[in-house]
């Protein structure tokens, strides 16, 4: 890397911008986390592609190979960037972008704040507001063509190159905003990094393969993101009945299409693939807490992943429509979001600003509705059961973003003897590292990418709560009650082999919930080495 980088380098600097040396990288006192050497790109990547930024290459934009191609990118970028900030093609988020356009100070209290310029030994490429400003930069110069703005703003050279870089620095970011909540003034780095994302997609049709095709475009086809058709889905879920009937030694039964049942419970479908407990945990617990509810087999709704919140608006309006036409064709009264926390923001704030009113359904986070269960006491629980170390991770979607930060603590504090906070809980908390689609991306190097710079915050987290009882004796749970979040803490786990090392289990609220439940069998929670 320069000893210093420059935001002008993005339009003038040959092959790759930057490389991160694995010794500018954080260790985490208390965990033996593997760093993980980078993959080189290859030639024949660097010929058909530009992997001209740093050692990952998300959205795999074909390298121009004449002037004329170098021009159409650039030209076909200014028409996105037109569209982004008219009314007529961007009412559902103009007024904040334009905010962030014109009220940045530069005091760089968002790097202060950044995780992933944190944890990349203070990269000046991966501050929040160095994408952004280019963007600032080429928006006063090129599209709002401020008079002197290359003189009062800084002149930005735009060619092909610039839009480039510029594509895969908003995939530098995983949109958790906690930017947005430390500027003194409001200026949101997240939206920018979201909305450049937005532009690249809807104008210039780049998207990673795995939001994009494998993800919306998929849900759309067959259903779901997983590839489950609403007939497969309805069969494992009848096979998870079956099986933690036998775990819990309780009778499951996981009803579907109830016409008139109070919730509609949307689930991520991940979790019937890769986290069968969790369903299994959701259904007894509301079946034994009487409450009236269903999940629905319609193509579309039985997945509550909308990967299009994280690149696409009109992805994202295509879905989250299909949910609310499910829950009325059922006649249900509310829509419970299971535990995800990019299915809280995509079928709430987001979906109050690209669903028309006529068409929106009553929606309520299950940390709620799991809070109300709990405190009524309509279940028979013994905390005991979980008289182990606890901590909990917090979604940035569902508490930075949407303040749900008491009903999952309360619930703690009644079912967990040992709970204790990671610093920097609640909405201070850091990003798992596996937001905004990272958790799911498995193109040039994003592993390395998350297992060394966006996951490493969080595994200090987790070391800070649990320093006092690190190591293999003591056994302990990180609950993260997000389907993406556990994704990527699995991954970091599983890379450093601290399962073992540490004695860490992972799960949901619902787990913890069930676990404790006195007519469950003993021992719901597995360890690494525990007994079937």
């Amino acid at each position: 890397m320069k000893d210093t980088l420059r935001l002008t380098d993005i339009s003038t600097a040959e092959g790759q911008m930057v490389s991160i040396d694995l010794k500018d990288i954080p260790d985490v006192e208390g965990l033996d986390l593997v760093k993980m050497p980078w993959k080189p790109v290859t030639d024949e990547q660097k010929a058909k592609v530009a992997c001209i930024l740093d050692e990952v290459c998300v959205l795999n934009i074909p390298k121009p190979q004449t002037p004329q191609e170098e021009e159409e990118l650039v030209n076909r970028f200014l028409d996105g960037m037109r569209k982004l900030f008219s009314k007529e093609n961007n009412w559902t988020f103009l007024p904040m972008l334009e905010t962030s356009m014109d009220y940045c100070a530069q005091c760089n209290s968002c790097s202060d704040a950044c995780h992933l310029y944190e944890m990349s030994g203070h990269n000046e490429m991966y501050r929040p507001n160095f994408r952004s400003e280019i963007f600032r930069r080429i928006y006063k110069q090129y599209v709002k063509k401020e008079p002197l703005a290359k003189w009062r703003y800084g002149d930005m050279g735009l060619n092909w190159k610039t839009v480039a870089r510029l594509g895969e620095l908003a995939y530098r970011c995983n949109l958790c905003r906690r930017c947005a909540q430390t500027c003194p003034i409001g200026v949101d780095n997240g939206l920018i990094a979201r909305e450049i994302r937005k532009l690249f997609s809807q104008e210039l049709g780049f998207s990673p393969r795995e939001l994009h095709e494998k993800g919306t475009i998929n849900q759309m086809k067959v259903g779901s993101s997983t590839g489950m058709t609403p007939d497969v889905v309805k069969e494992n879920v009848e096979f998870i009945d079956e099986d933690y009937t036998e775990i819990t030694g309780v009778g499951i039964h996981t009803p579907f299409d109830v016409k008139g049942a109070d919730i509609l419970l949307i689930h991520n479908a991940g979790e019937v693939m890769a986290w069968p407990e969790n369903i299994a945990s959701f259904s007894l617990i509301f079946q034994e807490a009487g409450l009236s509810w269903t999940l629905s087999s319609k193509a579309v709704a039985y997945d509550g992943v909308n990967y299009g919140v994280f690149y696409d608006d009109a992805q994202t309006a295509r879905i989250a429509l299909q949910h609310m036409q499910a829950a009325k064709e059922l006649g249900v009264k509310k829509i419970v979001i299971g535990e995800c926390g990019h299915a809280h923001k995509a079928m709430t704030v987001i979906a109050d600003r690209v669903i028309p009113y006529e068409y929106q359904v009553p929606r309520e986070s299950c940390y709620v509705t799991l809070r109300d269960i709990v405190m009524s006491g309509r279940l028979k629980l013994d905390p005991s059961r979980n008289n182990f170390p606890v901590t909990l991770h917090d979604p940035c979607n569902a508490v930075r973003l949407m303040g749900i930060v008491q009903p999952q603590r309360e619930i703690l504090h009644k079912i967990a003897p040992q709970f204790r906070e990671m610093p920097c809980h609640g909405v201070d908390n850091y990003c798992c590292g596996g937001g905004s689609g990272f958790a799911i991306m498995t193109r040039q190097n994003i592993d390395e990418w998350r297992g060394n710079i966006s996951g490493r915050k969080k595994m200090w987290q987790i070391a800070q709560a649990f320093k006092d009882c690190l190591g293999p004796e003591t056994k302990k749970y990180i609950c993260a009650p997000c389907s993406n979040c556990k994704g990527q803490i699995r991954e970091m786990l599983e890379h450093s082999d601290l399962y073992t090392k540490n004695s860490f289990a992972y799960g949901g609220l619902v787990e913890l919930i069930v676990n404790a439940m006195v007519n469950v069998n003993p021992g719901f929670i597995k360890w690494e080495g525990d007994e079937e």
